[in-house]
């Protein structure tokens, strides 16, 4: 089924079947995230990893490709959602639990082909609107990340500029060029 936007209640929302691509609803509305082609899902893996090589052995965060995560009247699906060590939910025997029902430190979202810059802008706004500290903007179409926080301006990154991630993940080390020189098969 095909979903470009319909308005629904989040109760309702939270109802309907899984789908693939998956749904999303913020803002009072359904919409149905795109499929991921090669350089999105290259880009999501690769920056996820690069997270979670530095996070994981220091028990500061986990990065989580597509992850649901439901808070703040939304459900929504970021290409990565990196929650601090110390808030993931966690079952009772300790495993990384299925729901998600808090916002993520940061949300990572990666523009597809068919999807608008404005559109993913807003969509970082409501994330740092909601409770995430910290969310990106990558842009394979001019290979810039733009780094939203709550209360400012976002700031365009470009070429050698690093993507300043530590109010979260103190220590992580890359630069935009970096994180964009993934997308070569070398």
């Amino acid at each position: 089924m095909a979903i470009t936007e319909r308005r629904v209640t989040l109760e309702a929302f939270l109802q309907l079947p899984e789908e693939e691509a998956p749904l999303e609803y913020w803002d009072g509305r359904v919409t149905q995230k795109v499929s991921p082609q090669g350089q999105h899902g290259i880009l999501a893996t690769d920056f996820a990893a690069l997270i979670n090589a530095h996070a994981r052995p220091r028990r500061l965060a986990r990065a989580i490709v597509e992850l649901r995560a439901t808070y703040n009247g939304g459900s929504l699906v970021p290409d990565i959602a990196v929650y601090r060590w110390d808030r993931v939910p966690l079952t009772p025997d300790g495993k990384v639990a299925n729901v998600f029902r808090n916002p993520p430190d940061i949300a990572i979202e990666i523009i597809s082909p068919g999807q608008t810059l404005r559109d993913q802008i807003e969509k970082c706004r409501w994330y740092v609107e909601h409770n995430v500290r910290i969310a990106l903007l990558v842009n394979p179409r001019d290979e810039s990340v733009r780094l939203f926080h709550s209360g400012a301006e976002p700031r365009v990154l470009r070429g050698t500029d690093r993507i300043d991630l530590d109010e979260v993940l103190p220590g992580f080390e890359l630069t935009v060029e970096q994180l964009f020189a993934t997308l070569y098969h070398r």
